[in-house]
């Protein structure tokens, strides 16, 4: 698995349409989420990045500034059932 530094724009915008774990700066992390799109507020000026759970419909929206860093990941070692 390949672990992505510092999270930026420019580190977002690589990983749309990939399946990553997501490293919050607090020590949490989002397990298999599909990167969907990278947004910004116009308003407040903040960043997110809309990410979807693995096989599900609804989206989360995370503010750039709270994601420490990515780990992607390769799908096709994880067996999946069902």
């Amino acid at each position: 698995m390949e672990r992505f530094g510092r999270f930026s724009v420019n580190t977002a915008k690589s990983l749309i349409g990939r399946n990553v774990n997501l490293h919050l700066k607090d020590g949490s992390v989002i397990v298999n989420v599909l990167l969907a799109e990278v947004q910004k507020d116009e308003f407040r000026g903040k960043i997110f990045v809309k990410c979807i759970p693995y096989r599900r419909k609804n989206t989360l929206k995370i503010p750039l500034k709270n994601i420490a860093w990515a780990e992607l990941l390769n799908l096709n070692l994880i067996s999946i059932s069902g």
